[in-house]
């Protein structure tokens, strides 16, 4: 059939959107700490948060250019805040207060009226009016000022003629910006921005307003890949681009699960969990794909981020070297034979299904990779504990998965094919 690689539009139908529209704001932050955003209406938005050390910090970022939509539906780039004014609600719990030190500020990254590259720090509680967790606050771009108070003469002005991307900091109470430290314990917060408006000059951006028709094709997403993007933006690029019917979704291996401190290490919990930001996104997601049609196929892979995987539940090789993909970092794969391992994925799948249910959609789940890995130069995982216990205690060596097998090699394979489909029947119920 006829394709076409597009790099922008191209005559392509257009339409309008107010800048700041909380569809297309995104999170940033530096793990193990994990953040979401997610609309709650056609104004407003809420960021997720989950902190485990003294440095987290998160940013709610909005972007001059759009970097994350297909070229056909993206919005016009337009870095001049000249006379621009933003207006919203902020409301927050179980982060800095805008009064406090450290509390939200508002970073600006463009360059000045002589084209040097440079960043200012607005402080947002002198925009304020309310308290330090509920206020409404006005930014008019033409006369912000950075620094602690907006009425010291040194502070620099704004130069809003030039503006890359800014971004409001979000961080939890204890923040120490180079102490990497675990905090007394795990701190869950979230932010609010309601009553989300854009006033004064160029109040809106032009966007593509493609719909392709349904081709008959169907699309997977990643949680992984998208953690940092609203669902409302996600489903709008899947509908525009002619998408339709099921989305298959994997949850992936490095953003969903809760953590908890081990020593020097954070390891997912052992119970099973979701952690706060990735519940708060997966339920926005399996709504808002339902009111527009979609189902969705949830998946879930034997495969965890190495750094954060139990000990006990990953597969190894003979001579006790872990499974390890070519990821960097690497991500660990789980052994089928392990109770706990398998409990883990058992919690994570039930969480989902309930997730489903809430909203009305179809159960329908995949088990993703349940396999036993396999080393580049031909090393089987077959020996963890759990799973040389499995097959009588003492397996048979498999040092090369291509050189010709006897009969006691191949006997041990028929063994861990059927352990692995027994677990993964075991997943399914």
């Amino acid at each position: 059939m006829a394709f076409w690689l597009a790099r922008r539009r191209n005559g392509q139908d257009s339409e309008w959107i107010q800048r700041f529209d909380p569809r297309f704001w995104t999170v940033n932050f530096p793990r193990p700490m994990m953040a979401s955003v997610v609309t709650t209406a056609p104004n407003a938005l809420r960021v997720d948060v989950e902190f485990h050390h003294k440095d987290a910090l998160a940013g709610l970022i909005w972007e001059s250019e759009d970097r994350y939509d297909h070229p056909l539906l993206g919005y016009t780039a337009d870095r001049d805040y000249s006379r621009t004014i933003l207006r919203f609600r902020w409301r927050s719990s179980g982060v800095i207060a805008l009064d406090q030190v450290n509390g939200p500020v508002l970073t600006i990254e463009g360059r000045d009226v002589n084209g040097n590259p440079t960043s200012w720090y607005v402080r947002l509680w002198n925009y304020a009016v309310g308290t330090a967790q509920d206020a409404q606050i006005t930014l008019p771009f033409s006369k912000l000022t950075s620094g602690w108070s907006s009425s010291d003469p040194a502070s620099p002005a704004v130069y809003p003629g030039d503006i890359d991307r800014m971004f409001f900091s979000i961080a939890p109470p204890g923040y120490v910006a180079a102490d990497h430290s675990l905090l007394p314990s795990r701190v869950n917060g979230w932010v609010e921005l309601t009553g989300i408006a854009c006033e004064g000059y160029r109040p809106m951006l032009e966007i593509g307003d493609v719909i392709l028709p349904p081709h008959g094709l169907q699309i997977s997403t990643a949680y992984d890949d998208a953690y940092n993007v609203t669902p409302a933006r996600l489903l709008r690029n899947i509908r525009g681009l002619g998408y339709r019917g099921r989305i298959l979704h994997y949850l992936g291996m490095s953003h969903f699960f809760r953590l908890m401190p081990s020593g020097n290490s954070m390891l997912v919990l052992p119970a099973g969990a979701l952690c706060a930001p990735a519940e708060t996104w997966h339920s926005s997601y399996f709504a808002l794909a339902k009111a527009q049609g979609f189902a969705i196929v949830a998946s879930l892979s034997y495969e965890i981020l190495a750094q954060h995987c139990q000990f006990a539940w990953q597969q190894r090789t003979f001579n006790g070297n872990a499974a390890l993909t070519a990821w960097d970092p690497p991500s660990a794969l789980l052994s089928p034979a392990s109770a706990p391992a398998m409990g883990w994925l058992q919690s994570i799948a039930t969480r989902i299904v309930a997730m489903l249910k809430a909203v009305n959609l179809p159960v329908l789940f995949q088990i993703g990779e349940p396999w036993w890995w396999v080393k580049s130069d031909g090393r089987i995982c077959l020996y963890d504990n759990a799973a040389k216990a499995a097959f009588g205690g003492d397996p048979v060596n498999i040092p090369d998965m291509r050189a010709s097998l006897t009969i006691a090699q191949t006997s041990l394979l028929d063994a861990a094919g059927a352990l692995l489909a027994q677990s993964t029947a075991n997943l399914n119920d």
